[in-house]
């Protein structure tokens, strides 16, 4: 019988300690939370100062008498839940069901799982923070207020089974709102002119300059004859260079990830959803088997604001850029990195727990997406602390007439950082990143070619992932912890929808939006949450009664509630009407959405049963065979586009054809879309024929 009991949440985790602290230590899991509020009622009594009523999560009766009677037989039980206020709140609750004194020193916490951090951590056990408790408490119970008050009223005027949540509801509201804003906007016309200009020299060397504008400054191209008017106007002059501007640029590195950051870049540079990025980096942190080592901890704790880095990691980390890359992508002082906000500063950025592991070594121990996510963690935070970048910077003005064309280009003079990692942008950078020849104030260009192209204004960008992320985290909705499920709930709800990376509002979604806008309008507002948020982490803080914060919050809601009951009128969402005749009653179908994606429904139901897969209509017809082209997806869930004659016709493209031909060989044009923009490329590969498209 072990002298100690140590309560975590998790087996993985239990057994990497377990190998930590030795026999005496017995390592159990709770599996998560082992209490909640009651799912069949509010379990608030909110005359009572908003008192919760918990109940023992159905089916974990055996665990809880099995932690009961270990507990019973140990000297002492420890409680090393995760360390936040999440992990705080199990403990809480796992000393209520075991007797534990919480003012004793019964919790221990740690920012990463490697044996020196364990070991100290229970040399330092400390009481449970009851004001971490309290803020845990407070957000559960506004978030089961909010959803048990407002989700009856979704059932009573527009359908059972619709919810309300406190923090999806308002970013739902985000995403309806970048609708609104796409659905607005009006696409404009403009022109751009460039030139293909080569030297002179016996190189032949060759650049390409846009339109910049005249000697009076910029000029703007609104339409054709705008293009034809300066086209027309530099004919018969010579391209001079005129100027020749040169610069240094500095880069300085990313501060290593946080929580949000990690979501974000995950997203942009792997591909992964919030919730992929959080189960597997759970994984890393839990441990992960490795030979002659066991379970290891690699990375430390992954819900945190804090860039902050421990004394031991930076230093780890100069030795190993030192002996890697060399002294001279050393920065000059230790970096370190300003939190967005000094409140959130209980752990550490999220970073390596071993220096000696890098990701290659131990590449074989590690499934595919977890050695990808761990290299993208050890990769920013070894460029953290790696010295300055150094880019040399040039720009050509080159006049011909009376007007100026410009190049631009980069090269890097000293990598520094990014020999190892650069950070991912949202929105597509212009292509600097170009060497220029060395070119001469007064040289003479000859012109190869001048093209005039049609472009168009581009709508706002749909939120993906890591861009709804770095909105919620500006905005102040939400914590780390709460990104992910937020996004995963709204899907499941019906109110989103993911195609390929961008999210769009359903139907359904900007119903409820517009509903809660009107009624609820604290709830969707983005200062109100904001407000709410930052109210929690005073109580956390000490700083505010969790109490008066729900009394503060329920006195006005409790009206909109009772308003919303008695004015709001019932709202008779239609099923969309397809084409398809039913081929038992001659109604014609409608489009229903199930579990499993959109199918297609008799409206005689219940007398007609008739159901038929749902094809969606890509709007064109296929370019082989002339029949109609439908989207399809993957067993991933991504769309692509095939032709509804298969098996006859096999034709199948990620990419949809616009249903014209190629100007220059005439085989069909298919749209390509990057970032903000849209283009028509031919389906030729060795055809170079492109034209902007608006969306």
């Amino acid at each position: 019988m072990a002298d100690f009991l140590v309560i975590v949440e998790s087996p993985t985790k239990s057994k990497t300690i377990g190998k930590f602290l030795g026999k005496k230590y017995d390592v159990q899991a709770s599996a998560g939370h082992i209490r909640d509020l009651p799912k069949s009622q509010l379990g608030i009594d909110v005359e009572n100062n908003f008192q919760p009523k918990y109940l023992n999560i159905r089916g974990k009766a055996p665990l809880i008498n099995k932690l009961k009677k270990d507990a019973k037989n140990a000297k002492k039980v420890f409680l090393a839940t995760d360390p936040d206020r999440e992990g705080e709140a199990i403990s809480w609750h796992l000393a209520k069901l075991l007797g534990i004194e919480e003012t004793s020193a019964c919790r221990v916490t740690f920012n990463e799982i490697t044996k020196t951090a364990v070991n100290n951590a229970f040399k330092n056990p400390r009481p449970i923070d009851l004001e971490l408790v309290n803020s845990q408490q407070a957000r559960r119970i506004l978030d089961r207020i909010v959803g048990y008050k407002i989700s009856p009223v979704l059932w009573k005027k527009i359908r059972k089974g619709l919810s309300a949540g406190r923090v999806q509801s308002v970013t739902t509201r985000l995403i309806c709102d970048k609708e609104d804003e796409i659905d607005d906007f009006n696409p404009q016309e403009y022109w751009s002119i460039s030139a293909s200009l080569q030297k002179r020299d016996k190189k032949l060397q060759t650049l390409t300059a846009k339109l910049y504008g005249d000697k009076n400054g910029k000029i703007n191209l609104y339409n054709e004859q705008d293009s034809k008017n300066i086209t027309e106007g530099i004919k018969n002059h010579d391209f001079i260079v005129e100027n020749v501007r040169t610069s240094e640029k500095k880069k300085s590195p990313a501060a290593p990830f946080i929580t949000s950051t990690l979501q974000q870049e995950a997203s942009r540079k792997l591909g992964f959803s919030t919730t992929k990025t959080m189960m597997i980096s759970q994984q890393l942190y839990e441990g992960v088997d490795i030979p002659k080592e066991g379970t290891v901890g690699l990375v430390s704790y992954i819900r945190t604001d804090s860039t902050r880095l421990a004394t031991e990691a930076t230093d780890g980390a100069k030795i190993y850029i030192s002996e890697t890359y060399g002294d001279e992508f050393l920065p000059e002082k230790l970096r370190v990195y300003a939190n967005k906000n000094s409140s959130q500063d209980a752990h550490e950025a999220i970073r390596p727990t071993y220096i000696e592991f890098s990701p290659d070594k131990i590449k074989d121990s590690l499934s595919n997406d977890q050695y990808k996510l761990y290299k993208l963690i050890w990769d920013r935070f070894i460029a953290s602390q790696m010295s300055t970048g150094i880019i040399d910077v040039c720009s050509v003005d080159i006049a011909i007439g009376d007007y100026i064309f410009r190049s631009s280009g980069s090269t890097v003079r000293f990598p520094g950082f990014m020999k190892v990692y650069e950070e991912g942008k949202d929105d597509e950078a212009d292509d600097e990143n170009k060497k220029l020849p060395i070119l001469e104030v007064g040289e003479k260009l000859d012109l190869l070619d001048l093209d005039a192209k049609q472009h168009f204004t581009q709508p706002p960008q749909r939120f993906t992932e890591a861009s709804l992320v770095k909105a919620l985290e500006e905005k102040g909705i939400g914590r780390p912890s709460t990104y992910s499920p937020t996004i995963t709930t709204i899907q499941q709800r019906g109110y989103v929808l993911k195609d390929k990376k961008a999210l769009f509002p359903t139907e359904l979604g900007r119903i409820v939006n517009k509903l809660m806008k009107e009624n609820f309008k604290d709830i969707v507002d983005v200062e109100f949450t904001a407000q709410i948020e930052n109210q929690l982490d005073k109580v956390e803080q000490g700083k505010c009664d969790w109490v008066d914060m729900l009394k503060d919050f329920y006195k006005d809601f409790e009206k909109q509630v009772e308003k919303a009951e008695k004015e709001i009128e019932h709202i008779i969402i239609s099923d969309p009407v397809s084409d398809v005749e039913c081929d038992k009653c001659g109604k014609m179908m409608v489009i229903k959405d199930g579990k499993f994606g959109k199918f297609l429904a008799c409206p005689g139901f219940p007398e007609c049963r008739n159901t038929k897969p749902f094809v969606e209509l890509a709007g064109v017809d296929c370019p082989t065979c002339g029949k109609s082209l439908i989207y399809r997806k993957t067993k991933l869930g991504r769309k692509y586009i095939a032709c509804s004659g298969y098996p006859d016709c096999t034709y199948q493209s990620w990419n949809l054809p616009t249903g014209e031909l190629c100007p220059k060989c005439g085989k069909y044009l298919v749209y390509q879309s990057s970032g903000k923009k849209r283009k028509k490329v031919c389906s030729e590969e060795t055809c170079d024929f492109t034209e902007d498209a608006p969306y």
